[in-house]
């Protein structure tokens, strides 16, 4: 029988209320603090550092982890790794969600779909960047899992869940260990590189005359008609409108698992993998029951009302992302990692260096209507994560005058045909490293070819 009184009880609550108040301590510091607000680095990353500060503090007073004590019902690390493990595959449900939109011209299709090409092709790069020191590095040093510089585009280019899902899979299968904080330090390198990299970009352009603003947060203007359509169901009827866009995106995680449980039982040895896909069989179920609800609203009786609301989803899809990032920073164990941070540093920065040239070069060659907004989009996504490149936009796009916020958007459907296979990839990673890294180069090759058809193949006049 549980008691109310037992720390199981109220550790998750604990946590949870932890995470969210480190946010509001974030954020409360990023409004106070000026050179934080020009540092341009997330609030939910700010939080997490915060409270990862914290925990290495009490770790050095008391020699326990903080988030393992009573308080937090003895597994609090445990608890938040398994928040940031799902917040990845709510959120991405929670984006899905969407109306239909107007069919888009053959330009913008085709700058959507380089767009995604591009994402991949990134990932690509940091794999092969990645790999090729760990590998060198597990020549030189026993200790050194070779296939660990795969975690660099997961961490970099998909962010923190992603990061954990592989590190997790390495070192529960592998014996990768410390393979998680592995993973999760990665991703917290990256959202610091879009930070630095984004701010020197910006101080650059600044002072070639681009624009003369500072860095400063902007709110973001909305009409009645961006909060409410006249066609959807009513804010506040017999149930609460939020109420209903959660129900959504939980129902989908739950058949999501369930189709997940289901081949995990048929193919026990893809199991961990499959699992790892929890957030890519959420945005296919997600966009299926979405493309049911708009076909069911438009074209049938059956549904007079429009249940789904863009404005109310994108905020839940915040929410998961912003409690992922903190969740995540926070689950990062300082003394596992400890032996890594000289292979940690090089590819943290090789990752950045080559995320910021490669993410130039593209946006020169193919968007040079808005090459400077497509670029500085893309390099916050591709070291952080959607919101960081949107955070890095609005400093030269306040308005979002180009299309860049949309291409963000519509790029996923092509990035997650093209991804997939780097995923299965890197289950293979671990153990053949030096043929997987082979596979990633010449794959690279490959995308690089799609991306640049154009100037390859271009016809003679």
């Amino acid at each position: 029988m549980q008691n109310f009184w037992d720390s199981g009880v109220w550790g998750t609550v604990n946590l949870a209320a932890v995470l969210l108040i480190s946010l509001i301590v974030g954020n409360a510091l990023k409004k106070t603090l000026k050179f934080l607000r020009r540092s341009l680095i997330p609030t939910s990353v700010l939080g997490g550092l915060i409270l990862m500060l914290i925990g290495m503090a009490f770790r050095l007073i008391t020699g326990k982890v903080m988030l393992d004590t009573e308080f937090f019902g003895g597994s609090g690390m445990n608890m938040a790794e398994t928040i940031t493990y799902h917040c990845l595959a709510l959120g991405f449900i929670a984006t899905v969600f969407k109306h239909q939109g107007e069919k888009m011209g053959k330009e913008r299709t085709r700058e959507i779909f380089n767009t995604g090409v591009t994402t991949v092709s990134t990932y690509l790069l940091q794999g092969v960047l990645g790999m090729g020191i760990t590998i060198v590095w597990a020549m030189l040093s026993e200790k050194m899992f070779s296939a660990a510089g795969i975690l660099l585009p997961f961490g970099y280019g998909q962010g923190t869940g992603q990061a954990l899902n592989y590190g997790s899979i390495y070192e529960a299968d592998y014996g990768f260990a410390g393979g998680k904080s592995f993973g999760l330090t990665v991703a917290a390198m990256g959202f610091l590189s879009a930070a630095i990299g984004g701010v020197i970009h910006l101080n650059a352009m600044r002072r070639r005359g681009r624009f003369t603003e500072g860095f400063e947060e902007t709110a973001e203007k909305y009409s009645s008609e961006d909060i409410q359509r006249a066609t959807e169901i009513p804010m506040n009827g017999s149930i609460d409108k939020l109420t209903v866009q959660l129900s959504f995106v939980f129902g989908t995680y739950a058949v999501t698992y369930l189709v997940i449980r289901v081949l995990g039982d048929l193919v026990p040895s893809f199991k961990s993998v499959l699992y790892g896909f929890n957030f890519l069989f959420g945005v296919i179920f997600g966009t299926l029951f979405n493309m049911i609800l708009n076909k069911i609203t438009s074209k049938t009786r059956l549904i007079e009302r429009e249940y789904v609301n863009e404005f109310l989803m994108k905020r839940i899809s915040g929410f998961f992302f912003d409690l992922m990032i903190v969740a995540g920073f926070a689950a990062i164990r300082i003394e596992v990692i400890g032996q890594y941070w000289p292979v940690l540093l090089t590819i943290g920065i090789v990752g950045a260096v080559s995320t910021y040239l490669y993410n130039k070069l593209v946006a020169k060659k193919l968007f040079e209507k808005y090459g400077e907004e497509q670029f500085m989009a893309m390099y916050g996504m591709l070291t952080g994560t959607a919101s960081t490149g949107i955070v890095l936009l609005r400093e030269i796009d306040r308005n979002f005058e180009t299309p860049v916020a949309e291409n963000l958007v519509y790029q996923n459907f092509p990035a997650i045909v093209f991804g997939f296979p780097m995923m299965l990839i890197a289950a293979l990673a671990p153990k053949q490293p030096i043929l997987t890294w082979i596979i990633i180069l010449a794959f690279f090759i490959v995308m690089n070819v799609i991306l640049f058809r154009s100037f390859i193949f271009r016809r003679k006049k």
